[in-house]
């Protein structure tokens, strides 16, 4: 995935904003070792840091990364896979906001990872998409394609039922104690364009296949065919569902029923 890192930063700055309640869920100590997974440009970081946390961010991204130093040189930050990243230490918790859904590779193996990172009864608390998230966004972008005569857009998300998500994470080692799945309408903040630029930065793979004398055609399409559902007096509005758990790493060789 290439981020516009700029853009994502200064545009779309809603995503890093709404993880404050995260921070209380997460409810990092003094001391705690902390890893924010998919940690982007280091807000969330910060914020867990503010707490008086140790935190280690990770992301795929190299440019995410930079920029997350650059902004927090006080922080550790690291670029890694989340599906097959390791630690030298165990940490108390695993962290993540707003990117579990861009993982869709092998979303257990995420599971795993984070699992083999924390020690036991160590947390897991994260929030992501979840079914549902952006369906409006996305119908509009599949009828769009059609209308171009182009192939289906390969969408790079995934979003799960909170069913199958709780059921990944006990199978994965998990004890959920908590998990709220709940619609969370959210403005968007970047301008008029708000569908358009919406897909420009979180569906650029899609838009990498599209001939370029038809991006900004569909594009504006695009805003036409989501505007009567996302498109408010006050400005657009992004139809997201959102997905928040809080789960503990089971105690090594105990059944689920053990840490009830």
């Amino acid at each position: 995935m290439n981020w516009a890192v700029t853009t994502y930063d200064s545009a779309f700055g809603y995503v890093s904003a709404h993880g404050a309640p995260l921070v209380d869920l997460l409810d990092p100590q003094p001391g705690e070792r902390v890893i924010d997974l998919g940690c982007g440009t280091g807000t969330f970081s910060a914020e867990i840091a503010e707490r008086g946390a140790e935190v280690l961010g990770i992301d795929g991204s190299l440019e995410m990364v930079a920029q997350a130093t650059a902004h927090y040189p006080g922080l550790s930050f690291a670029v890694g896979d989340a599906h097959n990243f390791t630690t030298s230490e165990s940490f108390d918790a695993v962290a993540s906001n707003a990117a579990l859904h861009w993982m869709t590779r092998d979303p257990d193996a995420v599971i795993a990872s984070v699992h083999a990172a924390l020690r036991p009864g160590g947390r897991f608390v994260a929030e992501m998409g979840g079914v549902g998230n952006c369906a409006e966004l996305i119908a509009a972008m599949q009828t769009a394609w059609r209308v171009f005569g182009l192939g289906e857009p390969e969408l790079p998300w995934y979003f799960p039922s909170p069913a199958e998500y709780t059921n990944r994470l006990e199978e994965g080692g998990f004890t959920v104690r908590l998990l709220e799945y709940a619609d969370r309408p959210t403005r968007m903040t970047e301008g008029p364009n708000g569908a358009a630029d919406w897909v420009r930065t979180y569906a650029a793979g899609a838009l990498a296949d599209v001939p370029p004398e038809l991006v900004d055609p569909l594009l504006g399409r695009i805003n036409d065919l989501a505007a009567p559902a996302l498109r408010r007096e006050s400005g657009w509005v992004a139809d997201y569902v959102r997905l928040r758990f809080a789960a503990v790493r089971k105690p090594d060789g105990k059944s689920p029923l053990d840490v009830l």
